[in-house]
C-alpha cells in the first residue's frame, strides 16, 4: 500500500496545495430515462476555487450537479474528486470524500428547529465547521435557532441549507441557485458569506441565474448550452466579454 492510500481524506486534502485540481469532469453524459440531458461536459475545479456554470434554462447546469452527486438514472464518462474515480460509486459514498451538494429546493426539515437541523446531517470528515463557526458566520441563525424550519425566511433557509454542508466537512460545495426569489440584502449576504469561504480554501461549484452575483465572485465562468460546455471565460476575461456573455446568457 503507497503512503496516499494510507492517508484519510483530511490528510490527503491538506497535502493538495492551493490550485491543485480538486474536481474534473471528462466526457460526462447523463441519462433521464432515455433523455439524454449532458452531452460530453468537460470541465476541471482547483482547490480553492470559485467557478460557476451559467447557462439559459434547461441547458444542463442543475443536471452537472446531480450526475457528479449520482442522482440521476445514468452516467458515463468521468467524475474525478479529491483525485478518486466516482462513475461507479454509490450516491452514499460521494460524500465522504468532502463533498456537499446545495440543491435549490434546499430540503429544510419542517417539524425541527434550525439548531435540530444543523445537528442531523452526519460529519463525514473531522473538519467541519463548528457550530460556534456556523452561528458567527450565519448570525441569523443563532438568533433563529429555536425556531422551526416552516418559520423561517427563504433567505434564512438558504443559509440554513448551506450551514448545514458547512458542519459535514466538506471542502467541495455544490450550490445550485442559491439566490432566487431572494431579498438583495440576503443576496449580498450569502455573496459575502462564499468570500468568505473562498478563503477559507472551499472549493465552489455555482450555479446562478443572476450573473451579476456570480461575476464578481467567480474566478472562471463556464457556459452550458445543450448539456455541453460551450465556452470559458477567466474573470480576467470578463470586462472584454461581458457583451457577448449577456447576448449568450439572454440577459
Amino acid at each position: 500500500m503507497n503512503t496516499a492510500e494510507q492517508l484519510t481524506p483530511e490528510q490527503l486534502d491538506a497535502t493538495r496545495p492551493q490550485g491543485a485540481e480538486m474536481l474534473r469532469i471528462q466526457d460526462l453524459h447523463a441519462f433521464y430515462g432515455e433523455s439524454h440531458i449532458l452531452h460530453g461536459v468537460d470541465f476541471d475545479v482547483k482547490r480553492g476555487e470559485l467557478v460557476t456554470l451559467l447557462g439559459r434554462n434547461g441547458s444542463g447546469r442543475s443536471t452537472t450537479l446531480k450526475s457528479i452527486m449520482n442522482m440521476v438514472g445514468r452516467r458515463t464518462g468521468s467524475i474525478m474528486v479529491n483525485g478518486n474515480e466516482t462513475l461507479g460509486m454509490k450516491p452514499h459514498h460521494i460524500p465522504r470524500l468532502g463533498i456537499g451538494y446545495c440543491p435549490e429546493e434546499r430540503g429544510i426539515f419542517a417539524s425541527l428547529d434550525v439548531h435540530e437541523n444543523l445537528l442531523l446531517p452526519p460529519t463525514v470528515r473531522s473538519d467541519g465547521m463548528t457550530l460556534d463557526e456556523i452561528y458567527t458566520m450565519f448570525p441569523n441563525l443563532y438568533e433563529r435557532r429555536r425556531s422551526q424550519g416552516t418559520r423561517l425566511s427563504g433567505g434564512e433557509q438558504q443559509m440554513l441549507a448551506m450551514a448545514r454542508i458547512l458542519r459535514t466537512g466538506a471542502r467541495i460545495l455544490l450550490l445550485d441557485e442559491i439566490t432566487e426569489g431572494l431579498a438583495p440584502v440576503i443576496v449580498q449576504k450569502l455573496g459575502e458569506v462564499l468570500m468568505m469561504l473562498k478563503e477559507r480554501g472551499m472549493t465552489i461549484v455555482l450555479v446562478e441565474q443572476n450573473f451579476r452575483f456570480a461575476a464578481p465572485l467567480a474566478d472562471r465562468h463556464f457556459v452550458m448550452d445543450h448539456g455541453q460546455i460551450v465556452e470559458e471565460i477567466t474573470a480576467a476575461q470578463l470586462p472584454s466579454r461581458r457583451e457577448h456573455l449577456n447576448t449568450m446568457l439572454g440577459v
